[in-house]
């Protein structure tokens, strides 16, 4: 399984980007995919998830409001809509995808880093002010 993140960059405070994450090498359905970020210096802490059904979202307090995470089976692709961006913001994104265990279905969703399988190697965002 292969995850390549990208659509990080440059942008200015209020602005807005969309990270993208492809995924390969296996049925995109049997996963549940997250966004994690790692600011420099610190831990790489949970930004958003999606439930198995794909229609429940979770978010960090931090971000909740401004960030939609969302994925489009089709094209085995899982998106971070970010909108007003702040100088807090800066780091790099990681997507990470989690293989689905027998009994895992719904609503379930997951917030920690070790509940997940497979990691992109990241997409850095770094917000001016």
């Amino acid at each position: 399984v292969q995850l390549q993140a990208s659509g990080g960059g440059l942008v200015q405070a209020g602005g807005s980007l969309r990270l993208s994450c492809a995924v390969s090498g296996r049925t995109f359905s049997s996963y549940v995919p997250a966004w994690f970020r790692q600011a420099p210096g610190k831990e790489r802490d949970f930004v958003a998830a999606l439930s198995w059904t794909g229609r429940t979202t979770y978010y960090a307090d931090s971000v909740n409001g401004r960030f939609t995470i969302s994925r489009d089976d089709a094209k085995s692709t899982v998106f971070l809509e970010m909108n007003s961006l702040k100088p807090e913001n800066t780091a790099v994104y990681y997507c990470a995808v989690r293989s689905r265990r027998t009994g895992e279905y719904g609503s379930a969703w997951y917030k920690g880093r070790e509940e997940y399988d497979y990691w992109g190697k990241g997409t850095l965002v770094t917000v001016s002010s």
